[in-house]
């Protein structure tokens, strides 16, 4: 059961429209199979917690056993045939995934039956499987529909399996997807409604190369991108538009991080679809906001103000016509193309064969991370010097680099100890609240002990030598809360950005 590496996209599509895909598609010789594939695990999913899928697929009488692991262009792939109808533990890498016997453990936990139209097809000097599968995932009484389309490159190079995937395109909406039948049957498996995607840790092996990291990262992200942009086709919900703009901005973010290996036209392009795309999503997440505001003040309020039902379902109904909104966004050909155009770059971009940065991409990840993260931590801290008496402009400057630097961590914090990574992240978190808290209170009183100029855009300066001002700067507002807050994200700042590389 030797291994070899998948490359493959999928996409989800309509029933109606697989018909479609195969008329657009290359002319090749069709063939139609019944497959129906049992998938094992532990009681514990400990097969799922490591990116692991494994399944005994059963076809014109014959049963292969096939474990993939790995996720975006490329998955490691073991198969082999098998007699009955359980895995064989001796068969590829599934003794050392569950050693010491644990794979005597492994009982089937759902099955999929599909009818899969298969045809090999030439294709710009590329040989490519094209595969359209219909049918549903069964697990314990319930049933979940299946419709995809996937493209398999057997020989060639890989940008023909994108250049094929955008004509197709054109022929029917294809929405790439990174989750395989695997996860829909887990997701079934566990009772879980359809439901919005947070972001997942990227876990970054320690011989990875600096390319390798940004990849997997950037996978990652768009993986929380296409979840969330298919919940919202489905069912357009406030927490879905929330991830779905928060995966954007974290591709964005690790864009700007990986800056030195990348390309720059192609990197600009990306990020503005992604900003695009965020911006999709800004009406619908601010009136969300606002409504959880709405909610906190007024429960705070004995009585509650009059009229404050009826403002809060004019909100909502804003708020629900905004999510609408997104929900066709994510259904557009521009997000379609944009999911597989970014795909694209990430997997096969003009950066990849730059001799150039050849040198960048091949560092480790861990010497890049250090350097990367201890390159942001000196911007925030050259922005945060005096973050009590300093401008507002500079104060939202600090929150967002503050921002960049705890996705960065995020993205590498495998790399690094636990421990110590954990406080880093922990204390960045507590710093953007304290900013974030006094941008929102707008109130720039000087708090105690904190002394020097106060300058912003709350406050008016009267001249000096005016009547009882003594040329000093005076709040327009009542407390000092925002400035105290302030005041606590300097001196959190003061003890949480030690250098990156003392982590390593």
């Amino acid at each position: 059961m030797g291994a070899s590496h998948e490359i493959e996209l999928k996409f989800l599509c309509a029933p109606a429209d697989l018909a479609a895909v195969l008329a657009a598609a290359p002319s090749g010789e069709d063939e139609t199979r019944e497959l129906v594939s049992t998938y094992f695990d532990t009681p514990d999913q400990r097969l799922q917690k490591q990116g692991v899928s494994l399944r005994v697929r059963h076809s014109k009488g014959q049963r292969v056993q096939t474990l993939k692991r790995g996720s975006g262009l490329t998955r490691e792939e073991h198969e082999a045939p098998v007699k009955g109808d359980r895995p064989d533990p001796s068969l590829g890498p599934l003794n050392d995934l569950l050693p010491n016997g644990e794979a005597l453990a492994l009982s089937a936990s759902f099955n999929v039956h599909v009818t899969r139209r298969q045809r090999l097809v030439r294709y710009r000097k590329a040989e490519i499987e094209l595969a359209l599968d219909e049918g549903e995932v069964r697990a314990g009484g319930r049933t979940a529909a299946i419709s995809e389309v996937e493209l398999e490159l057997k020989s060639g190079d890989p940008t023909a399996l994108f250049d094929l995937a955008r004509e197709l395109g054109e022929a029917a909406p294809l929405y790439l997807s990174f989750d395989g039948k695997a996860s829909r049957g887990q997701a079934l498996v566990s009772g879980a409604p359809l439901q919005a995607r947070r972001k997942e840790r990227v876990e970054l092996k320690g011989g990875v190369t600096a390319a390798g990291a940004f990849q997997a990262t950037a996978r990652n992200a768009l993986g929380q991108i296409a979840a969330n942009a298919a919940v919202l086709r489905a069912d357009p919900q406030p927490e879905a538009v929330h991830q779905l703009r928060v995966a954007a901005r974290r591709l964005r973010s690790v864009i700007a991080t990986f800056e030195p290996l990348l390309d720059e036209d192609g990197a600009e392009a990306v990020k503005d679809e992604l900003r695009w795309l965020g911006h999709a999503c800004d009406s619908a997440r601010n009136l969300h906001v606002l409504l959880e505001r709405i909610d906190e003040t007024a429960g705070a309020m004995k009585p509650p103000p009059a009229g404050i039902d009826a403002l809060k379902l004019a909100v909502e109904a804003a708020r629900d016509a905004a999510n609408l909104d997104v929900g066709r966004t994510a259904a557009s050909a521009r997000f379609r193309k944009l999911m597989i155009d970014v795909t694209a770059w990430i997997e096969t971009g003009a950066w990849l064969s730059d001799e150039e940065g050849r040198d960048v991409r091949d560092q480790k990840a861990t010497a890049f991370a250090a350097a990367a993260l201890d390159h942001r931590r000196k911007k925030l801290r050259k922005l945060a010097r005096d973050l009590a008496t300093t401008t507002d402009e500079k104060r939202h400057r600090a929150r967002i680099e503050a921002k960049k630097l705890r996705y960065g961590a995020e993205t590498f914090a495998s790399l690094f100890p636990e421990k110590a990574t954990t406080r880093f992240i922990g204390r960045l978190k507590e710093l953007q609240e304290e900013l974030g808290g006094a941008e929102r209170r707008g109130d720039r009183r000087p708090a105690a002990g904190i002394s020097g100029p106060v300058t912003g855009s709350r406050f008016r300066r009267r001249r000096a030598g005016g009547p009882g001002d003594g040329g000093k700067a005076v709040p327009r507002g009542k407390g000092g809360q925002g400035l105290r807050e302030a005041r606590r994200g300097s001196e959190v700042l003061a003890v949480s950005c030690d250098p990156p590389s003392r982590f390593i």
